[in-house]
């Protein structure tokens, strides 16, 4: 005779994807995280969404822009984790060279209309880092807190 056991919930959500290190490829990795956090209960619009997909798209940008190696392409990770309410997103390529958050304070910078992708990234994710990953590369990934009004009653 069998015996039940409990089931136990689901506290981590993942969804992992290759794109091309295109721009392309940049704007669809953006789309299908706003898709996916959704799938979750995550509306389209919402603060945590918004959060989250311009994190998205500034890593990805970074990775298509600066981490790109021909014939490579990059990899999104989305972690949701329900117990920290805390959705992680990772971005990584084949490049070895690691991102710097450049000074806009300084005269080469001041006037620039570029280079505050990883500024913006660290004003709203929680936390933000670098990584090495297995094989070539990195993984540039970064924290974004749910927002209370975003948690979800019943993810799917």
């Amino acid at each position: 005779m069998l015996t039940p056991h409990p089931q136990v919930a689901v506290t981590v959500r993942a969804f992992v994807q290759r794109f091309s290190a295109t721009r392309r490829g940049a704007r669809l990795a953006r789309r299908l995280a706003a898709h996916r956090l959704d799938l979750w209960g995550i509306p389209y619009g919402s603060p945590t969404s918004d959060v989250v997909e311009l994190v998205v798209a500034e890593l990805a940008a970074n990775a298509v822009l600066h981490g790109r190696v021909p014939g490579r392409d990059f990899e999104l990770r989305l972690h949701w984790d329900r117990t920290a309410s805390v959705v992680r997103v990772e971005v990584s390529d084949t490049h070895p060279d690691r991102p710097k958050p450049r000074d806009p304070t300084t005269p080469e910078t001041a006037g620039a209309e570029d280079g505050r992708g990883l500024l913006l990234v660290a004003a709203i994710a929680t936390r933000w880092g670098v990584i090495d990953r297995t094989g070539p590369g990195k993984t540039v990934w970064a924290e974004c807190a749910l927002s209370a009004e975003d948690v979800p009653f019943a993810p799917s």
